[in-house]
């Protein structure tokens, strides 16, 4: 474990057990386990089941799965891909990555292609941390901004940042988007303090950043999802800091379910509006994002039940409504580019506009 958890790494795979192991992030915040992925299904369900989750790390997750699926059968990357490719719509980083390995691997000898798919899968990995690596550095820039600009009007110099669902390590190769420029600012020793939102129905901002904050020392405080507009109200927000499952081109931002309704209490505040991403999280064939981005609609007991610790210390499932209540789960919203104050990639700081993802464009 300590290969995984000092790096800020929740997917590795292990060259000695030649075996793709994960944190299972299902049992965070309160067991930590490490899972063994074997198969081409294993990984599927790894997705499906969101034992991984967040746009970049389902798609370094799929590239290993296509690795174990020709290890087993080297004849099968067309069916793997399609299989893969069924397993979540709405992050692009998917068909993104296994576009990548059907592009690679055409041309490969059959014989050699598992070890070759092996090879791009590592490489996609460690690209992904060093590109959210570098939105933290960018993302550090604007803090230090926004920290000077808030201690010329007489403020404080701390920065309270509020981020929404999971954008850190847990969810990408390493650092996260959303998160890597707040831990770039707590190892800078700026003055650092994260809202963190709990984010229904999985509570993933309760279960996954609270524990990635607490385990990297970075100040935060837990509230309700409906309390953002009230924080800001009360200049109790210096920025918002929200990570992308998928990009348009014209700079429409789809993220997890309740994005959009911060950014409209963020731009009714005028609190800035940031959404941090890998270039591999746009969609540069879509224009309109409400119209076209297909939108995962999840089980309803997601919604109906929750999971925690009780006084034992045993983690269980309970029932929060009726039973028989009719549920609708949409995973995701889309936030309109003109809520967005700018997309902060690997390539610098860019507007959300057809212009800004066209220059983002030329540089990748």
């Amino acid at each position: 474990m300590s290969n995984a958890s000092n790096e800020m790494c929740t997917l590795w795979y292990d060259d000695s057990a030649q075996q793709l192991k994960i944190i299972d992030q299902t049992r965070l915040p309160h067991d930590l386990q490490i899972m063994v992925i074997d198969t081409l299904q294993q990984a599927c369900d790894a997705i499906v089941c969101m034992h991984v989750r967040g746009a970049p790390l389902i798609g370094i997750t799929a590239a290993f799965g296509v690795h174990l699926a020709l290890k087993k059968d080297p004849d099968t990357l067309a069916q793997a891909c399609d299989q893969l490719a069924k397993t979540r719509p709405t992050a692009v980083n998917l068909q993104w990555a296994l576009s990548r390995l059907r592009d690679g691997l055409v041309s490969v000898p059959q014989h050699q292609r598992a070890d070759a798919a092996l090879e791009m899968a590592k490489t996609m990995l460690a690209e992904d941390a060093a590109a959210c690596s570098a939105i933290g550095d960018f993302g550090l820039a604007l803090l230090q901004e926004i920290q000077a600009a808030k201690q010329e009007r007489g403020g404080s110099p701390v920065i309270n940042v509020l981020t929404h669902c999971n954008a850190g390590w847990l969810a990408t190769g390493g650092w996260g988007t959303a998160l890597a420029p707040i831990y770039k600012a707590h190892q800078a020793g700026m003055p650092v303090h994260v809202w963190v939102d709990e984010t229904r129905p999985r509570n993933q901002g309760a279960s996954l950043t609270a524990w990635e904050l607490a385990h990297s020392g970075v100040p935060h405080t837990l509230v309700v999802d409906n309390a953002g507009g009230h924080l800001m109200q009360h200049g109790m927000v210096d920025v918002c800091l929200v990570g992308s499952d998928r990009t348009t081109a014209s700079g429409d931002v789809c993220n997890k379910i309740g994005t959009y309704l911060k950014a409209l209490a963020a731009f009714d505040n005028q609190v800035p509006f940031y959404v941090a991403l890998p270039t591999s999280t746009i969609d540069f064939e879509l224009d309109d994002g409400v119209r076209q981005i297909p939108i995962e609609q999840r089980a309803g007991d997601e919604v109906s039940h929750v999971s925690g610790l009780d006084d034992a210390g045993v983690i269980r499932k309970v029932a929060i409504s009726p039973p028989g209540t009719s549920i609708s789960n949409f995973g995701f919203d889309v936030t309109p580019a003109r809520l967005v104050s700018g997309l902060i990639t690997e390539k610098g700081v860019f507007p959300a506009t057809t212009k800004g993802l066209q220059d983002i464009k030329s540089r990748v």
